[in-house]
């Protein structure tokens, strides 16, 4: 439980001032932005600001930096690794209320939107104009916090990341200065890349009020499909060989035994046997396509790979991305009641399948139960480990787990998170990936945010 300062309450009363019953102090609003997905310790704003414009947003900032009064922004909540829980009180920045798709540029494939747009959100205002915007996190996020986390998905391995997916913001920065980073031109020369030292910053250098977004042209045939194998590795195999033979595969998803366990349990329907899985999806022409999926099938083919399905109706590609997305739940219903410790890493895919037999040996040592998932295509694998939310010990050795998972990646020339970011769950790994670098970000956060009022205690120490 967070107890206001008193420069706390002075921003508060301006802010009330400023937005009436737009600034939210009830204890139910403020629980439910004093946590977010995972684990990480709820600690509850002082209160919650609703505003609806970058102007608002700006005001807010200049009576918060005033004050002192810390601020962190919220877009849903869905972030794993702590980012939207307020360590230091201050107050709540929820975008949810700006939420309209400003422009879609449909001859330029690209879009203008306000950060709280979610991903459903903006592909179903583009549904008749044939373009998509691809990158799809696990839940329905908004962009905003896609944006400052720099999400990942299903669709990365061809289509990229946040990062790449990003082409120009609006930011507000910690005294209230607007600033606009980027352009819609498709490249520039102009300067420091301001754009993409915000993607991935997490809200510890500005807010994102608007952005600017690349879309695609939605493919003229898409088909789906399943395989299995005896082993994680012959299906890691199966996926490098791939690549390297040049087939641009849309979606890449692997599921290792215990995952798709929960995934039978959680969807009856399902009924996939319980060995590791590939999920894939292959985008283009019908016949490229078709060229596809039989190459594909005939590199498989000497890894092993049985029950190979396809699906190219609208409705079975949904259903069955529909089970990879709920991932999360079908591993918690490997043990009823539990939590989960979600924790990824990423490594050079050639040493994904070492890093993936690596850690399942600490898995069984550990003595819990952790399914596997991963965006096999980028190198990426996530750990759901369920634990008893009312075992200190479970814990415990979840956090161990999870740290050891960490180290080894960076053995291997990969990074602590490919996807979930930093937040305040994985600051402790940052000085063994990034050495002085990571003096170097504090510097420029510093830099930006002197008060040190933009969520802090995330991703750097100041």
């Amino acid at each position: 439980m967070t107890t206001a300062t008193p420069n706390h309450e002075q921003a508060i009363a301006r802010l009330r001032d400023l937005l009436g019953d737009r600034l939210a102090t009830g204890p139910s609003i403020r629980d439910l932005h004093g946590r977010d997905a995972a684990y990480a310790t709820p600690h509850l704003p002082d209160a919650v600001a609703f505003p609806d414009s970058t102007e608002e947003v700006a005001a807010i900032m200049r009576i918060c930096s005033e004050h002192r009064c810390p601020v962190v922004p919220f877009g849903i909540g869905s972030s794993l690794e702590g980012h939207v829980v307020p360590l230091k009180g201050g107050i709540s920045v929820d975008t949810s209320r700006m939420n309209r798709v400003l422009a879609v540029n449909d001859r330029d494939l690209d879009a203008v939107v306000q950060p709280g747009v979610t991903r459903t959100q903006l592909n179903a205002e583009l549904r008749a104009t044939g373009l998509m915007f691809t990158v799809d996190p696990g839940a329905d996020a908004t962009l905003g916090g896609m944006a400052a986390t720099r999400a990942s998905g299903t669709n990365a391995v061809r289509y990229g990341t946040m990062r790449e997916n990003v082409m120009a913001l609006t930011v507000v920065l910690p005294d209230g200065r607007v600033i606009r980073t980027g352009s819609r031109a498709r490249k520039s020369s102009a300067g420091y890349d301001l754009t993409h030292l915000f993607v991935g910053s997490e809200g510890t250098l500005g807010i994102i009020t608007e952005l600017t977004v690349r879309l695609h042209g939605s493919p003229e045939r898409i088909m789906a499909a399943t395989c299995a194998f005896e082993t994680v590795e012959d299906a890691v195999d199966t996926v490098i060989l791939a690549i390297q033979s040049g087939l641009p595969m849309a979606r890449i998803e692997l599921l290792d035994e215990m995952q798709m366990r929960g995934m039978n349990i959680f969807n009856p329907d399902l009924d996939l046997p319980e060995k590791p899985h590939l999920f894939l999806e292959f985008h283009g022409t019908e016949a490229g396509v078709e060229e596809q999926v039989a190459t594909f099938g005939d590199i498989a083919g000497e890894f092993g790979v049985s029950g190979f399905r396809s699906a190219s109706r609208t409705e079975d590609r949904t259903r069955l991305w529909e089970a990879r997305h709920n991932a999360y739940f079908a591993a918690k219903a490997l043990r009823p009641g539990c939590s989960a410790v979600l924790t990824d890493c990423c490594v050079p895919i050639s040493a994904l399948a070492e890093c993936i037999a690596r850690t399942k040996v600490l898995i069984a040592e550990s003595g819990l139960v952790a399914p596997l998932v991963g965006h096999v295509g980028d190198g990426n694998f996530h750990l759901a480990i369920l634990i008893d939310p009312d075992d200190p010990d479970d814990m415990a050795r979840a956090r161990t787990l999870a740290g050891a998972v960490n180290m080894i990646a960076l053995e291997l020339g990969g990074t602590v998170t490919g996807e979930h970011g930093v937040g305040s769950g994985k600051t402790a790994y940052m000085r063994a990936e990034h050495g002085e670098g990571w003096d170097l970000m504090a510097q420029i956060k510093r830099s930006i945010d002197p008060l040190n009022i933009m969520n802090p205690g995330k991703v750097v120490e100041v």
